[in-house]
């Protein structure tokens, strides 16, 4: 069953109280980024105390700096003039459950949704499947501390980033909600002091 009527009826409800929303300015009001997961479990806006307007929040499985990912910090800073980032996973993440050959074995059988048992995912469909998954890097995870330090490394070398923005790490624990930081990705995310702006 779709949810589309629900989604349709709760936009009424938000939209009947707009208000003053429609004057928000294209930039975000308080400069700043998150690159997160999207997981369902994690709201951006409650554990980092944003209101609508406030920041950017870039989404994809894992929090992973992808090329797009970075694409999107590129034009939030570029464009939109935030300076800091936040680089956020989260404990008992999904992208931890698998390998780029567990996801390349379960699309190649089908491409109906896989099931998570004792032993990880495994497929339950009846085919047809495709091959095309063994051209993407599925960006899982194995570690989330060194997963984190490696995305802010990665965000930091990147010819397209200003020394001068500040790049924090972070792991969010869906037990208990907090953001819990990985000093190393927020030192190897540390802007330049001469290149600081005031």
């Amino acid at each position: 069953m779709s949810v589309v009527n629900e989604v349709l009826q709760a936009n009424e409800a938000y939209a009947a109280d707009f208000g003053a929303r429609a004057d928000l300015p294209l930039p975000p009001a308080r400069q700043f980024a998150i690159l997160t997961c999207m997981d369902a479990r994690l709201d951006p806006a409650k554990y980092a105390g944003l209101a609508e307007g406030d920041a950017h929040v870039i989404r994809n499985a894992g929090g992973r700096a992808s090329d797009d990912a970075i694409r999107s910090l590129v034009i939030s800073y570029k464009l939109l003039g935030t300076k800091e980032w936040f680089v956020i996973h989260h404990s008992n993440c999904g992208m931890e459950f698998f390998t780029d050959d567990v996801m390349r074995s379960l699309l190649s059988q089908s491409l109906e949704t896989a099931v998570l048992g004792d032993g990880g995912f495994y497929d339950v469909g009846q085919g047809p499947g495709s091959d095309e998954a063994r051209y993407v890097n599925w960006l899982t995870i194995d570690d989330q501390q060194k997963s984190v330090l490696a995305d802010v490394r990665r965000i930091r070398a990147s010819s397209l980033v200003p020394d001068s923005i500040a790049i924090y790490g972070y792991i969010y624990d869906v037990i208990t909600g907090r953001l819990v930081e990985v000093p190393p990705a927020t030192e190897a995310g540390a802007p330049t002091p001469q290149q600081v702006r005031a």
